[in-house]
């Protein structure tokens, strides 16, 4: 938990929050700047973030969104060539299948199918102008706007879904891919850097969640069956908005590194409520109280124990689930 969520991507819900909230344009700049140049693994970005610069009012804005503009035409010229390729070895294995039918053309005429049909599908995703759920969806390593309070601003700034704790190296990413998820259990331990230190907030609609099919139906494996994965989304009930607490971390590089400087966030997980266990899932999200906001975005003010206990005093919706799309 949390394997996807739906990160709400609407300036207004902030505002709702903290009227005087901000975007912090620098650090939005900066990493739409980034992410021109190639990375491994890639920067990744949510359609409904760009959104916030379809209009822009000031030069900053403006340098962004033309950056954001600039990007996704380098993306389309690439997935253009890319599905050339792409048509051309489907035509050559298939060609081919009709003289012989060997290993290697279906094995090309396989991957080339695939990638056509990802392909096009990107392409209609880049160039669709409608706005859809799966606009506001991030995964680990992708970037997501998390409201934060600042020398006593509340701001909003583009943060890597996958924290990486100050002081540790950068291999912490490969060596511990979990930590998307900051388990309230660890917050005191691996977490003690962040919990009582940099707390965040995002504003979740929906998330998903992979879990074993023979779990999610109640059952044991047969002795023949492999476990299978199925991804389940869950969605509050009623559908309200939920105010996420999040760990973040605003790391920087020992002297001598390469790296660049890099600001990331953890949703805060906890033991499941029994509709989610029942899933097959372990671990859910943890909606803060509107009314315990303030303070868990101000963890200088409060001890370890009172943070644990805005943890403990979370919202209860009822998590409604089906099988992902």
């Amino acid at each position: 938990m949390c394997y996807s969520a739906a990160v709400k991507a609407d300036f207004k819900a902030y505002r709702r929050l903290f009227p005087k909230a901000r975007l912090d344009l620098k650090t939005f700049y900066d990493t739409y700047w980034r992410r021109k140049k190639p990375a491994k693994p890639p920067m990744r970005m949510t359609r409904a973030m760009e959104a916030w610069f379809a209009d822009p009012q000031t030069d900053e804005e403006h340098a962004i969104k033309a950056m954001i503009e600039e990007f996704n035409a380098e993306q389309l010229q690439l997935l253009g060539e890319d599905l050339f390729k792409q048509r051309k070895r489907l035509a050559d294995a298939q060609r081919a299948l009709q003289t012989k039918q060997t290993k290697k053309a279906l094995e090309d005429e396989r991957i080339a199918t695939n990638k056509i049909a990802d392909g096009l599908a990107k392409l209609e995703s880049l160039r669709r102008t409608d706005f859809r759920e799966s606009d506001t969806r991030v995964f680990p390593l992708w970037y997501a706007p998390v409201l934060i309070i600042e020398n006593g601003e509340p701001i909003v700034r583009p943060m890597r879904y996958l924290c990486r704790p100050q002081g540790m190296p950068a291999s912490v990413d490969v060596d511990y891919p979990g930590i998307y998820n900051a388990r309230r259990n660890s917050l005191r331990k691996f977490w003690r850097g962040q919990f009582g230190h940099t707390h965040g907030l995002a504003i979740v609609s929906t998330f998903w969640e992979n879990v074993k099919l023979h779990d999610a139906e109640h059952r044991e494996l047969r002795p023949d069956e492999k476990p299978k994965n199925v991804v389940l989304q869950f969605r509050p009930q009623p559908h309200e908005e939920m105010l996420v607490a999040c760990l973040v971390s605003h790391w920087t590089p020992p002297p001598g590194s390469d790296e660049p400087d890099l600001w990331s966030f953890a949703a805060v997980t906890d033991e499941p409520p029994p509709e989610v266990a029942a899933a097959g899932h372990d671990r859910c999200i943890v909606p803060l109280r509107p009314e315990n906001v303030t303070a868990w975005l101000t963890p200088e003010q409060h001890s370890l124990d009172e943070l644990d206990a805005l943890l403990e005093d979370k919202e209860h919706p009822y998590y409604e689930h089906r099988l992902a799309a």
